[in-house]
């Protein structure tokens, strides 16, 4: 795994801070696959496939926070194969309610030819390491 795998991620997270979601949308392969379990705080869980709907999915999410709401990397390593893990916390505020709303997710990453090919959302670092070993994850060509 190159170092610019994670320069991908750490970008695509900086990004995201500054609210540059066509700099965020650079990010992604054309044909990139987003995976959303059905857990607390995630809306329309599912497979997106394509920059198009991964597009959609984050910009649905992200319309639901003030501007204040930014992500912190706790933790970002390679498993195997090219699979990255890592581990985030986030937080701002709502919309249109103003509540403050905090949280820690995993993820797991694959970066191909320096573009973001695939994420997935988990609740905790266990749940993401346990998912890195099914099919879907364990497969994937990497850069």
């Amino acid at each position: 795994m190159s170092e610019s795998s994670f320069d991908v991620i750490r970008e695509q997270y900086a990004a995201t801070n500054r609210r540059d979601f066509a700099h965020v949308m650079d990010l992604y392969a054309d044909d990139v696959v987003l995976r959303v379990p059905r857990m607390e705080g995630l809306q329309n869980p599912g497979t997106y496939e394509g920059k198009e709907a991964v597009g959609e999915w984050f910009g649905d999410w992200f319309r639901t926070f003030a501007h204040d709401y930014r992500f912190e990397i706790q933790e970002l390593r390679e498993l195997n194969a090219g699979l990255i893990i890592l581990f985030a916390t986030h937080g701002g505020s709502g919309r249109l309610s103003g509540v403050e709303v905090q949280g820690q997710n995993a993820y797991l990453y694959r970066v191909r030819d320096g573009k973001i090919a695939e994420v997935g959302f988990f609740g905790t670092s266990d749940d993401a390491l346990e998912a890195a070993a099914l099919p879907e994850w364990s497969g994937a060509e990497t850069d």
